[in-house]
């Protein structure tokens, strides 16, 4: 049993000699921390766990000094390509100056931020974009900070309109859908699951697998919600034929099943369209976006949902305040970063240029994975959202080797990722992603203004590397520890 912690009295600060101020970093200061002051730093009060796995893979070794388009400057002027793309957030690149422009005009106006208790000309005017842009009836609009918080509102704002004869919700294997305590309960992830008490109102299924959700919804008639993501990230960039979401919407309107499309990290163009369920030709009861909506420069979240629905949980005075906007929701310049992000992402053709360079993309790592058949097991994705998945680690090795190794390859899940995403940072400055569940999967979510050349460097760079072999990639990942 652990001991109770010693709390220490502190004396409340006196007022005579007024308010001394604490021993606090500048902006300045901060700016200019050394990467030994940043790691103590992270050390003592951010999260030392994370930090054992940015030095395991040589990331704790780079101070990112500035950012622009498609690239990281470090401290000593390296540029570091970005296909990781901050999990998605950054559809424009790093700092657009369309964004920067709108952002500064804002400030020098003096502009309003928080205007509670008055209606904002910002909010309003982003929740008009979205719902222009967004198929159907999916029209009225709750703005928030983050996936996890649109997210919250979608799932509340279904379970209300389901009723309370019907409170399960089903979800998929391998979901992430956020880290709030609503949301985590149909995030299908032990990690983050951790021992918290969680929903119970739940039903799991395997993602695409219509028949499954054929057969939750016939035998349990409390079933009134279905939680998917349209692409999954966390699961290792999951997709599901058009056909898929079809069936699952006819499903929806057979049972009375509120339809919940979650697009935080797929949305916003990403998948080549803006919202990646447009490929199937259908439209959800309420969908969340969140990640490149604020540009990269903010943090914006929003719920949309059919008006009939939304109407149905919060259509009168009595019941409109039950979940309405946080105090951060609809924040001045948050609003008009999204607003300026929406028009430049249809401005400078980005979605249908994710549509090109990731077919060009998945092309190319195609190839790849024909060349190194033992090395690279699988190629998918949608637009600009793409899975590398590598063969276990027994496979890449002679097949005299092979049953010694592969009873260790659950443990040994993640490292050729983990080594292969290493060495293209070190050797080739090129900064990849990777996946919560299925670790053997690098993701690829770089910027939607990523051109043909930057392609071109990632997929060289992989095939150079690759044609190491296993063994020199082994020994090349070791050295990144001692180098």
């Amino acid at each position: 049993m652990l001991d109770k912690p010693q709390r220490v009295a502190v004396d409340a600060p006196a007022l005579d000699g007024g308010i001394k101020k604490p021993n606090l970093l500048t902006v300045e200061q901060a700016k200019d921390l050394s990467v030994a002051d940043m790691t103590t730093l992270f050390k003592d009060h951010l999260n030392p766990g994370q930090l054992h796995f940015m030095k395991l893979l040589g990331f704790n070794k780079i101070k990112v000094e500035t950012a622009e388009g498609m690239y990281y400057i470090d401290q000593n002027g390296r540029k570091i390509l970005d296909f990781f793309g901050g999990f998605g957030s950054l559809a424009l690149g790093h700092n657009h100056q369309r964004l920067i422009s709108a952002r500064k005009q804002f400030q020098d106006e003096n502009r309003h931020e928080i205007a509670i208790a008055f209606m904002s000309q910002y909010a309003a005017a982003l929740a008009k974009n979205l719902a222009e842009i967004a198929p159907g009836d999916l029209d009225m609009v709750f703005l928030g900070s983050s996936g996890s918080e649109a997210m919250e509102a979608a799932i509340k704002l279904a379970e209300r309109v389901a009723g309370p004869k019907r409170p399960r919700i089903v979800y998929a294997e391998n979901s992430f859908h956020g880290k709030t305590r609503g949301v985590l309960s149909i995030t299908d992830g032990p990690l983050y699951r951790g021992e918290f008490k969680l929903l119970e109102n739940n039903v799991k299924v395997p993602f695409g697998d219509i028949d499954a959700i054929r057969r939750a919804f016939e035998s349990d008639p409390t079933i009134g919600v279905l939680v998917l993501e349209t692409i999954q990230g966390g699961g290792g960039i999951n997709i599901a034929p058009p056909e898929f979401w079809q069936d699952v919407r006819a499903l929806c309107n057979k049972h009375g099943v509120i339809w919940v499309a979650d697009e935080v990290q797929c949305g916003v163009g990403r998948s080549g369209r803006f919202f990646a369920f447009e490929y199937a030709n259908v439209v959800p009861d309420i969908t969340a976006v969140a990640k490149s909506l604020g540009g990269g420069k903010t943090a914006m979240a929003a719920m949309i949902a059919r008006r009939e629905i939304y109407m149905k949980a919060y259509g009168t005075p009595k019941t409109a305040m039950i979940h309405a906007h946080a105090t951060f929701g609809g924040i001045g310049e948050a609003c008009i970063t999204a607003i300026e992000t929406l028009n430049v992402l249809y401005d400078e053709d980005l979605i249908e240029n994710s549509a090109v360079q990731g077919e060009y993309l998945l092309e190319r790592l195609m190839a790849l994975k024909d060349k190194y058949p033992k090395i690279i097991k699988d190629v998918r994705g949608q637009g600009l959202m793409i899975g590398l998945e590598f063969q276990d680690f027994s496979q890449t090795l002679p097949l005299v080797l092979r049953p010694v190794v592969a009873v260790l390859d659950d443990k040994l899940k993640g490292s050729l990722s983990g080594f292969i995403g290493a060495l293209l940072l070190r050797d080739y400055d090129t900064l990849v992603a990777f996946t919560e569940y299925n670790r053997n999967v690098i993701r690829l979510l770089p910027p939607l203004i990523c051109e043909r050349q930057h392609v071109d460097h990632l997929c060289d760079a992989l095939d150079d590397l690759l044609g190491r072999g296993i063994v020199r990639i082994v020994k090349d990942f070791v050295g990144t520890q001692f180098g």
